[in-house]
C-alpha cells in the first residue's frame, strides 16, 4: 500500500524529502506534484520501476518520458543541446515547459522513444520537485500523472493514492497544482515545433499558440 506524505508545496519539510528520495532510491514509483500538474516518477536507472510507471500510465516505448532535471547542465548529460538550443532552454527553464531534443549516449535506451531516440526534458520550478532532485542528485524519469480512464491529468492526492495505492509507493501531497501539462517543444530539427499548448507561454519559445 502507498505511503502518504502531506508536504508544504513552498516550504518542503527536509525530512519528508530525504524519506522520499529513500523510498526511489529503493526502486519506489511514486506520484508527486510540479509547477504544471501531479505526475509520476522514479529513478532513471530503475528498469523495473520504469515498467512500473508505464504500466500505471497504459503507455509503451512510443510515449515519450521525462526527465525532471535540476537545472541545464543536468540536461546537457543526457541530451544533445548546441549553442541556440541552450540560449531557448535558458528562457524556458525553470519553468512550465517540456523540451523534445535528441539524447546522448549517456542516457539508456530502453528510456528513449523507440523510433526517434528522443528524450522530453524539463527544469521544474515547483519547490518540492527541486528539493527532491538536490536530494536524490539525479534527474527523475517522469510522465504526467494521468489516471486509467481519465481526460485530464489527476489533481487530488487522495484521489491518486485511493486510485492506485496498490500500484504506487509513495504519494506525496503538495496540494492542488491544476490540470494544465507542461507545454511541449520540439527541438529536434532545425525550428521549434509546438507539439502541445499546456501551462507554458508559447511566445517564450517564439511560437504562436
Amino acid at each position: 500500500m502507498a505511503q502518504y506524505f502531506r508536504v508544504h508545496p513552498s516550504n518542503p519539510e527536509p525530512r519528508l524529502v530525504a524519506q522520499a528520495a529513500r523510498i526511489l532510491r529503493g526502486g519506489g514509483l511514486v506520484a508527486y506534484p510540479t509547477d504544471s500538474c501531479y505526475a509520476f516518477g522514479c529513478r532513471i536507472g530503475d528498469t523495473g520501476a520504469m515498467q512500473r510507471l508505464r504500466q500505471v500510465r497504459r503507455i509503451d516505448e512510443r510515449h515519450h518520458l521525462t526527465l525532471m532535471c535540476r537545472d541545464l547542465s543536468d540536461i546537457a548529460v543526457y541530451a544533445k543541446v548546441d549553442n541556440a538550443q541552450y540560449r531557448l532552454l535558458k528562457r524556458l527553464a525553470p519553468g512550465s515547459f517540456t523540451v523534445i531534443l535528441q539524447a546522448t549516449r549517456e542516457l539508456p535506451r530502453r528510456l528513449l522513444h523507440a523510433r526517434r531516440k528522443t528524450i522530453g526534458v524539463r527544469v521544474p520550478q515547483h519547490p518540492l520537485v527541486r528539493a527532491l532532485l538536490a536530494q536524490l542528485d539525479e534527474p527523475l524519469l517522469s510522465a504526467t500523472a494521468f489516471l486509467p480512464e481519465e481526460s485530464e491529468p489527476a489533481t487530488d492526492a487522495g484521489f491518486i493514492r485511493e486510485r492506485l495505492e496498490h500500484e504506487l509507493d509513495l504519494v506525496i501531497d503538495g496540494g492542488s497544482c491544476g490540470t494544465l501539462p507542461t507545454t511541449v517543444v520540439d527541438l529536434t530539427g532545425k525550428d521549434a515545433v509546438l507539439l502541445r499548448r499546456g501551462k507554458g507561454e508559447p511566445s517564450l519559445a517564439g511560437l504562436d499558440a
